[in-house]
């Protein structure tokens, strides 16, 4: 493996850039495919985006979501062909180009000519491709570009004729007026989903309008309330409810008399004139007091009554029209319990209209607004006035007229187009519709044969949008789409739906290249029944988009004209993934058409996930520039950061994100930089055995690595085993949310506990073989924990991979060729168990440290642990107590499973969990909790549950409290303790002079590494360390020497090497660092930090020479200038000997190590002092 550098100089960002040009030059994605073809098909359906703007976070996460599943998919044994589709159709394009354009009419598309039109709009579907395909690229997602698919290719076009041309030929299909949610900024009816999308507060007028009474004694009106006025004109009908009660009321002061809901009567203007008060303020009297009652009835009584319209621009229709009607729909919780209907412009008023013959059904229906929003000739007085400014002029009219009751503001929540930002009206369109509503039940039944993460929104937002499902209008009076295939007869009566581009060609003698508007609308089919019945020419709608994108499974594929093999064997597809949003968009069209078609649903699984908001939890917006662009966070933290911190945040759970860069620097922060410590010290001290003339690292087989006798080993070997299992569990359930989590909290584990514990071990403290043990084990673990991670975070996976497949016999060029790893090896609860509650205790008692200012640096003489569970004691006192003690620098660990000998129990009730689940009885319960007894707490831990009040609790539901009982004697400050669970820690606090030493040490110790950190030396840099005291006292320098001496061999364990005293640093070593520390637990210092030096036996030598000192001088003045690591090399391979022959005019002479010369002054000093 190769070195690597610091953390704070691993540039995350450049190395994605790396692995990206290293991935295109070995074709990683398509080697991918070709090396798992042969596998068994996992087929993921891609929702097609419009590549009319660049991605947002939006579009990355749900895209991260998709490629980390068909990574996993791939590395398990799958073949998932992914390729990156185009939505290409649709108002977003024409809105486009009617602004670049400045078309503002439906008439200046055919004056340009439709061909024209079209042209320019396909001019720009394309525009954003290639910023999307870099943009895509660089957050890591795997996905085909060069084989992609679009809406207007004309092969998915043809698939989308096949498909309705099927649903037809069900009778799913049918033509009729229906009155639907109207964008006049784009001119075009919208789906109920897209209505949806943007509702805002806006203020718009409300009247209350008279409806003169025909033929009443007392010439009553019925008063209708409407926040419509420019609907008024359309007026057709009034409709009550048949069983609510109405009143004839009379006003006292105007005489007026007026038909309204009893329960509505306060809605009425007030009647009397008000009166003036002395102080010049307005007496009000109540509406009710103002009225006289002539008459109660019923709403049933009222139906079938003529009253005069308020406009006559639908005279003819007075035989039929202009009478009152009964429906449910009509409520008194607003307005006057009476509706006024104008069946063009409601969805009810069409329908009562419709069922009281008021209306007919069929395409006579007057609109008397054209698809601008501006009156028709047919409005005489508003011709051509947008219908929503006329608002004024009509309430105007009225007043002239007597028919104005009241007028005002009513400020509510109306609905926009989401693309021209207009307010939308309800108007009636013909259209073409599938009869949703007739595959209700199959929709209901479909729905539950697939899987959703989370299900919540299956069972409830997606039920419920299917249990309300309406008839679907799939065709749009646009000219950018895939125009209907339905040609009909000049007299109506010959319908021809075409299914393929070939039965067009046939039954026209046409040869077709293009299917848009303008390359076919010319096109006509000669009449079956004759010359004489004309041609059948095609009707001018097109597709709704939606249509086009819930007809992708088929049509991406050129289904049913080719692969019909692939496509029948693997229908419905595995997975889909896209945002809430589409519960109501893709999600559903998918589902109505696969209906339709197989009676199937088109997806097994799939992945919803929430929206991606500002750091203010506003939408984000270009505009107010509320969010940082993605290009910048992805430049400056890099991809996987981004990935991560999408993947693990309520966002995929549904819920929604607040964006914050400060979280992405946090992945970076704990996750990466961690993790990468832990790869760099597995690299530097893989490459220390060959620094100190080791073989070089090769990693020992896994199945050897699982019979290693060190606790921590199979420790992290089980957890290890146990990660593999939870992420394949977990992924296999698409549950992002939890694998997450999971991963995160192992990779902290090996960091924080088997690397931070395993140090020695590591550096080779504990001998080679033990060394090569640990470090095989973090490699195994390491390769392991990536191939686990490689489909979350591609890019920081494959450096690693990469450096660390040089030491193995790995022959895949990526990561991502890998198989997910498989859980083979032996899992250990206990000890997994065990360790993870050693962390508990050792956070417990760093705890008490710092609430007590005692710092890991000062030791304690004696800690006690006490656990009802005698197998988790025997390992917390056996073969895990050498790391307890080490990590928090105490001496001795005293086990126990006497739980009241240092502490009393109590039960508290968990109000959060048991406050739901219980209601009213929660009182009682809780009472019964806290009056547990010691005994009763006990059975119950050791049981797990408990019965009160006729309510089982479990352990989640009650938490117990272990209250410690300090010894007698003893006070706070000399004797604490902490607990959380079932374990309570204690700790002696009390000073002993014994600990005095290894105290000191200790310091000693942390200032010798700081130093190493300041003069800029890795691990790996060999240095020895020297001691000089500055104390002036002769006790204090007496207490120095003392440390030195009785904590020797702790401190030479800690550093790697022996503390010198200054007094024997020869005068040829090379100083890297020097620093000097005062007040250091009573004793002040001098550290300097050397390159090792050779020291010589003069004597030894000099006798080689037959007593010639100049030859020795020689020979030393030579050796000093050798490289150092060469020189330990030779000594090495030459078994301790060197033989020096190269000295001109000297003697060829052999050195002996450690008799003539030593390579470092530690070594001599250890071996002279112990002689």
């Amino acid at each position: 493996m190769e070195e690597v550098c610091e953390g704070k100089d691993f540039s995350f960002p450049k190395q994605e850039e790396k692995i990206l040009q290293y991935w295109s030059n070995i074709k990683a994605f398509e080697t991918q495919l070709s090396l798992t073809e042969h596998l068994p098909e996992y087929v993921f359906y891609d929702g097609p985006p419009f590549a009319t703007g660049l991605p947002h976070y939006g579009h990355i996460l749900a895209g991260t979501i998709k490629d980390i599943i068909t990574r996993y998919q791939s590395m398990t044994g799958h073949h998932v062909t992914r390729r990156f589709g185009w939505d290409c159709h649709g108002l977003p394009v024409e809105n486009e180009i009617d602004k670049r354009l400045n078309i503002t009419r439906r008439e200046q598309v055919l004056e340009m000519g439709i061909g024209k039109y079209n042209e320019e709009c396909r001019s720009i579907v394309t525009r954003y491709v290639e910023d999307w395909e870099k943009i895509i690229t660089r957050t890591g997602r795997w996905i085909d570009f060069r084989n992609d698919y679009k809406t207007m290719d004309l092969k998915f076009m043809e698939s989308v004729w096949w498909v309705f041309a099927q649903i037809y030929k069900k009778d799913l299909v049918y033509k009729g007026f229906k009155v639907m949610p109207f964008s006049t900024g784009c001119k075009t009816p919208l789906s109920n989903f897209e209505a949806n999308q943007d509702y805002r507060d806006v203020p718009d007028p409300e009247v209350m309008v008279a409806f003169p009474i025909i033929g009443d004694s007392d010439e009553a009106s019925f008063v209708a309330w409407t926040t419509t006025p420019w609907t008024l004109p359309s007026h057709l009908a009034l409709c009550v409810n048949a069983n609510l009660t109405y009143l004839k009321v009379r006003g006292k002061y105007t005489k007026k008399v007026y038909v309204v809901a009893e329960s509505r009567l306060s809605a009425l203007p007030n009647d009397k004139p008000r009166e003036s008060l002395p102080n010049g303020s307005v007496k009000k009297e109540a509406v009710d007091k103002s009225y006289e009652v002539l008459q109660k009835m019923s709403g049933a009584s009222l139906v079938g009554a003529k009253y005069e319209p308020p406009f006559d621009y639908f005279k003819e229709l007075t035989d039929v029209a202009f009478r009152v009607v009964a429906d449910d729909y009509v409520t008194d919780d607003s307005g006057t319990g009476i509706v006024h209907c104008a069946p063009s412009f409601g969805e009810d008023d069409y329908r009562v209209c419709l069922e009281n013959n008021v209306i007919s059904k069929g395409e006579t229906l007057i609109v008397a607004v054209d698809e601008d929003g501006c009156f028709t000739e047919k409005i005489t007085d508003f011709s051509k006035r947008y219908v929503k400014d006329a608002d004024k002029d009509i309430i105007d009219a009225l007043k002239r007229k007597g028919r104005l009751v009241k007028s005002g503001t009513y400020m509510h929540s109306y609905p926009h187009c989401p693309r021209s930002k207009t307010p939308l009206i309800q108007r009636a369109v013909p259209s073409w519709f599938i009869r949703v509503e007739l595959l209700k039940e199959k929709l209901l039944e479909n729905n539950k044969q697939t899987y959703w993460v989370p299900d919540f929104v299956k069972e409830k937002r997606f039920h419920n949008w299917l249990e309300n499902a309406r008839d679907w209008a799939v065709s749009r009076s646009r000219f950018w789409g895939t125009p209907l295939p339905v040609w009909i007869s000049e007299d109506g009566e010959e319908r021809v739906i075409m299914e393929s581009i070939e039965m067009l060609e046939k039954l026209s003698g046409v040869k077709v290249f293009d299917l848009h508007r303008h390359n076919i609308d010319h096109i006509t089919v000669p009449s079956s029944r004759g010359p004489q019945f004309g041609v059948l020419r095609r009707i001018d709608d097109v597709f709704d988009c939606w249509f086009e994108s819930g007809s992708m499974p088929y049509a991406y594929i050129h289904y049913p004209f080719e692969n019909v093999e692939l496509f029948e064997k693997n229908f419905p597809g595995n997975f889909v993934a896209e945002g809430l949003d589409q519960t109501r968009g893709w999600f559903y069209t998918l589902m109505v058409l696969s209906t339709a078609l197989f009676e199937k649903p088109a997806f097994q699984n799939l992945i919803c996930n929430g929206l991606v908001l500002a750091e203010d939890g506003k939408k984000m917006s270009k505009s107010l520039k509320n969010y940082p662009p993605p290009t910048d966070v992805i430049d400056q933290y890099g991809a996987d950061a981004v990935r991560l911190y999408l993947i693990n945040s309520p966002v995929v759970r549904a819920e929604p994100l607040r964006f914050k860069k400060e979280g992405v620097y946090g992945v970076v922060k704990d996750v990466f930089l961690p993790w990468y410590n832990a790869y760099r010290f597995l690299v530097q001290n893989a490459k220390r055995l060959e620094v100190e003339g080791f073989a070089p690292f090769v990693p020992i087989d896994q199945a050897t690595l699982q019979e290693s006798s060190n606790v921590l080993d199979q420790w992290i070997n089980s957890a290890t085993q146990s990660l593999v299992y939870f992420v394949r569990q977990e992924m296999n359930g698409y549950r992002l949310y939890t694998v997450v989590p999971y991963l995160l909290k192992f990779l902290d584990n090996l960091t924080n506990i088997y690397v931070r514990c395993n140090r020695k071990r590591l550096k080779g403290r504990t001998g080679e073989e033990d060394c090569r043990v640990a470090l095989s084990t973090l490699y195994n673990v390491l390769l392991v924990s990536c191939k686990a991670m490689a489909p979350l975070t591609p890019f920081f996976t494959e450096v690693l991979f990469q450096n660390m497949r040089k030491v193995s016999n790995a022959v895949e060029e990526s990561i991502h060729h890998c198989s997910f790893p498989e859980a083979e090896g032996k899992r250990d609860e206990r000890i997994e168990q065990s360790v993870s509650r050693m962390m508990t205790i050792i956070d417990l008692a760093r705890n008490i440290r710092e609430r007590h200012n005692k710092p890991l640096k000062t030791p304690l003489r004696e800690m006690v642990i006490v656990h009802p569970d005698l197998d988790f004691l025997d390992d917390i006192a056996g073969k895990l107590k050498e790391y307890v003690l080490e990590e928090l620098n105490v001496r001795s660990l005293i086990p126990c499973n006497d739980t009241l000998k240092y502490a009393s129990l109590r039960a508290e009730p968990d109000f959060s969990v048991l406050g739901k689940r219980l209601g009213k009885h929660m009182g009682v319960v809780a009472k019964e909790v806290k009056a547990m007894s010691q005994e009763s707490i006990l059975a119950f831990e050791k049981s797990g549950e408990v019965t009160l009040s006729g309510h089982c609790l479990k352990l989640t539901d009650i938490k117990v409290v272990r209250d410690f009982k300090r010894p007698d004697g003893a006070i706070e400050t000399e004797v604490d303790a902490t607990g959380d669970g079932d374990v309570l820690v204690i700790l002696d606090l009390r000073p002993d002079e014994s600990l005095f030493d290894a105290g000191v040490a200790r310091e000693i110790i942390n200032r010798i590494q700081k130093l190493r950190k300041k003069s800029a030396l890795e691990p790996t840099d060999l240095v020895e360390v020297y001691f000089d005291s500055l104390d002036k006292e002769d006790k204090d320098k007496a207490v120095s020497q003392r440390i030195l001496q009785s904590q020797g061999q702790y401190i030479k364990d800690a550093i790697g090497s022996p503390l010198l005293p200054a007094s024997v640093m020869p005068s040829h070593a090379v100083l890297v660092g020097e620093e000097s520390f005062h007040g250091i637990s009573g004793i002040s210092f001098d550290i300097k930090l050397a390159r090792p030096a050779l020291v010589f036996n003069s004597d030894a030598i000099v006798a080689l020479y037959s007593g010639n000192s100049e030859f020795s001088r020689c020979l030393q003045t030579y050796l000093l200038s050798r490289d150092h690591g060469n020189l330990k090399t030779e000594f090495q391979q030459g078994n301790g000997k060197i033989t020096v022959d190269c000295i001109e005019n000297v003697p060829v002479v052999t050195l002996v190590l450690r008799q003539h010369v030593y390579l470092t002054v530690g070594e001599f000093f250890c071996r002279t002092n112990s002689l």
